[in-house]
């Protein structure tokens, strides 16, 4: 046994505190250090004691509450894995237990909200998480976690592996719950089809009392195990002075089991134990059903990690090999990666050629040749060839990752309806303990000994389960599927936006273009060769981010440029040799406009003086013309800033009616500004290198590939694979979510409307209200899953 504590190092000779950490009993010298080793453990972050260079300081032994432990979630060395840098904020993704329902969600977000320093939050309920954005100099990560705590809610920082685990441990529970309220249910069915229809004869009543406590006995395991997780998070929300749907849930349950007990107890009244256990029973299996078909619909769209590696090849200096943590991978090490292994953070190949399978990024199935300065992204596996990469990320800022976040933080944006749909779900939860009351009340006057069970069925017929339901499932099915194609959604209410566009604007060069440019022709004004002027427009395109700069990368950059200072969408200017060169557009040039100067469209002027023109071609995407045609019958306008008869004629070859050429970003801003003004929703369609302000004023826009840096990119929506025939496939998907959830939101309205009048009248058993709402639920998951078809 270990003579110090495992915590603080204290000396520790006796083994009063224990607790498993990296796999080994460890001993602990007070409570609070154990506390502190539990929390540590039970929150993901356990390699802390692996990789910590010094011993934590002694826990207080009068401090031992388990909430004051989380100040140790307030160290960076320790966190770093989990938070994120979001500007001047700083970001957190938490896996929550307990989340059962809409309502669950909107007190979670309410009870933050009033923390001060929070900038932003949001829960998911389909996957059980929570985004929180707060000001860290306010705040700290620790109060968080302690207000969700206080709530009744676990809360740990989301690690796919835990998280699915999570999930599993739920699943358990739930089971057990499940099959211990079916066997009692049967049993207490069969015991009480006797006594309901008389098939023994005239029963005394010392046999129905006998019954009745055997009932009661078997009743009990179910009211008081099976049914405890809907009383826990009724709790929650009361103790919160809140509402959500397993309130009215809880109080009919609690009110049906006390009204038999004292049936029972005293020989007087009627008992239900059946409906309480068939109640129970019926509600688990339909959050079992939920349960699974909600976390089918978020795994989609969490396979990006199920394919990350844990560990990575680390060549060292001297040239020997390292197996290490993938996640301790830092950049400029270098990493091998061998034939059918997965790659381990974003890098650029330094040796070596190879094929790579990019569909868990693009959703293509398709092998992209690799070779030296090329790019490759982490979680992308190696075909063919064995590459030498250098690190370009740390694992926590790969791509993969961002898109992660970029994805879950889509699903906090809710549409119109979305949000609709959930207050009026908490709104109806207290319309419903209303007209309960007032029926019971109602009833008393007519027929006292039915009041009772005409309100417990109210409670349970109109309880909004299926309304809560109706836009979290829906919306994470869409993102889901739309992600296992390629297409990253950043604001999940975009797609409410995407079915009223009626304008869309198109980019040219690298949209509707491949981007891929030759030299067609090259015409010299100077005494230059053209060696020399090749030389000189190579060495200033270096610092140009337009793709048109990548058709010079192949000549040599030799010059030494000074002051070299990039306008966007226009050109790059500098010094080279003390003369002051310009390579651009022809405004930005201050080139004339002559005719024999109208096919071109990039210039190389030194001074005043004209040095070269450069006629640039560039191949129309295959798809573009299938993209044009499915647009109709929207305003389509061509946006771009090249010379007027190349803008024509693409226009021309795509039958493009309205177009627009030498614009600059401000002045496509302008249009789109205009069209705005005229009432118009507009879909901007851009690669998100030169059209940053034009994307981000447009309602909804649309950004190609990984060129940019996704987190900050101006895009509502990133094509992954840079096919433009996703397009039409996202604003089809947008129809159809937003036809869903008015789907949802209409059957789970127009049966509540349906069932209260029935309910209120006495014309519904508890039984049947049970069956009722259990069916009205899954009919809106199952509808919302079809999404994923």
């Amino acid at each position: 046994m270990q003579q110090s504590c495992y915590h603080c190092g204290t000396k520790n000779p006796s083994a009063a505190y224990s607790s498993v950490v990296l796999n080994e009993m460890r001993f602990f010298c007070c409570p609070g250090c154990q506390a502190v080793a539990e929390a540590i453990v039970s929150n993901g972050l356990e390699n802390y004691y692996s990789f910590r260079s010094e011993l934590a300081d002694k826990v207080s032994d009068k401090n031992n509450d388990i909430l004051e432990s989380l100040q140790l979630f307030d160290e960076d060395n320790i966190t770093e894995e989990f938070v994120y840098q979001s500007g001047e904020n700083r970001e957190i993704q938490l896996s929550i237990a307990g989340i059962n329902c809409a309502a669950c969600g909107w007190l979670l977000e309410k009870q933050l909200s009033k923390l001060g320093g929070i900038r932003s939050v949001g829960a998911n309920v389909t996957t059980k998480r929570l985004i929180v954005i707060w000001d860290d100099k306010a705040l700290k990560l620790s109060q968080i976690l302690q207000k969700i705590q206080q709530i009744g809610y676990l809360a740990k920082p989301f690690q796919e592996e835990q998280h699915e685990a999570l999930h599993q441990q739920e699943n358990k529970l739930l089971l057990k719950r499940l099959g211990l309220a079916g066997l009692m249910t049967m049993q207490v069915m069969m015991l009480n089809l006797g006594v309901f229809f008389d098939l023994f004869g005239q029963i005394d009543a010392q046999t129905k009392q006998y019954f009745n406590w055997v009932s009661l006995v078997l009743s009990t395991p179910v009211a008081l195990y099976s049914a405890i997780g809907f009383y826990l998070s009724a709790w929650r929300a009361l103790k919160a002075r809140s509402v959500n749907m397993d309130v009215p849930i809880s109080f009919a349950l609690i009110s049906i089991y006390v009204s038999g007990l004292y049936a029972t107890t005293t020989a007087q009244g009627q008992t239900y134990f059946e409906s309480l256990c068939m109640f129970v029973f019926l509600l688990l299996i339909s959050r079992f059903l939920e349960q699974n078909a909600r976390f089918k619909a978020a795994q989609i769209s969490s396979n990006l990690f199920s394919h990350m590696p844990t560990t990575a090849t680390l060549i060292n200096e001297d040239n020997s090999h390292q197996s290490v943590l993938a996640k301790h991978l830092k950049i400029g090490q270098l990493v091998l990666v061998k034939v059918g292994e997965i790659i381990p953070v974003d890098g650029i190949v330094r040796q070596g050629n190879g094929q790579v399978n990019e569909s868990m990024l693009t959703g293509e199935f398709q092998l992209i040749t690799k070779q030296q300065d090329d790019k490759v992204y982490a979680g992308t596996i190696n075909e063919v060839g064995t590459l030498v990469i250098e690190v370009l990320n740390a694992l926590h800022h790969s791509v993969a990752n961002q898109i992660n976040q970029l994805q879950n933080r889509a699903l906090l944006s809710k549409p119109r309806l979305a949000n609709f749909a959930d207050r009026t779900a908490h709104q109806f939860v207290m319309f419903v303990l209303i007209i309960a009351g007032l029926t019971y009340a109602t009833w008393l006057f007519i027929a006292p000994d039915l009041a009772f069970w005409v309100m417990i069925s109210v409670l349970i017929a109109t309880c909004p389960c299926a309304l809560g339901l109706a836009t979290p499932v829906s919306l994470t099915c869409t993102v889901g599927y739309l992600n296992k194609r390629g297409v990253l959604l950043k604001r999940a209410d975009v797609l409410e936006q995407l079915t009223q566009v009626d304008w869309v604007g198109l980019d040219k060069t690298g949209t509707l273009t491949e981007g891929k440019f030759i030299i067609k022709q090259l015409t010299n004004f100077s005494d230059l060769n053209e060696q020399e002027i090749l030389k000189l427009a190579s060495s200033l395109e270096q610092y140009s981010s337009h793709p048109i700069a990548a058709v010079f990368k192949e000549f040599s950059a030799s010059d030494i440029v000074k002051d070299a200072q990039e306008t966007i969408a226009n050109g790059v200017s500098g010094e080279i040799n003390g003369k002051t060169y310009r390579i651009g557009s022809a405004r930005f040039c201050q080139v004339t406009s002559k005719d024999e100067l109208a096919s071109f469209n990039v210039f190389l002027t030194c001074g005043d003086t004209l040095l070269a023109a450069f006629l640039l071609a560039d191949a129309i995407r295959p798809e573009s013309a299938r993209l044009i045609n499915s647009l109709a019958p929207k305003y389509v306008s061509l946006l771009s800033g090249d010379n007027e008869p190349a803008v024509e004629k693409l226009a021309q070859e795509l039958n493009i009616k309205h177009y627009h050429a030498h614009l600059e970003p401000a002045q496509k801003l302008s249009i789109i500004q205009q069209a705005q003004h005229q009432g118009h929703t507009v879909l901007m369609i851009g690669d998100g290198i030169n059209d940053a302000p034009v994307l981000a004023q447009a309602d909804v826009s649309i950004t190609l590939g990984l060129s940019t840096d996704l987190a900050k990119s101006s895009a509502d929506i990133i094509l992954l694979d840079n096919a433009l025939d996703k397009i039409p496939v996202i604003i089809q998907q947008a129809i159809r979510t937003q036809r869903n959830i008015k789907q949802n939101i209409a059957w789970a309205t127009a049966y509540n409307l349906l069932i209260l009048p029935l309910a209120v009248t006495g014309s519904l058993s508890p039984l049947i209200a049970v069956i009722g709402m259990s069916v009205s639920s899954l009919i809106v998951v199952a509808n919302a899953t079809r999404l994923l078809r």
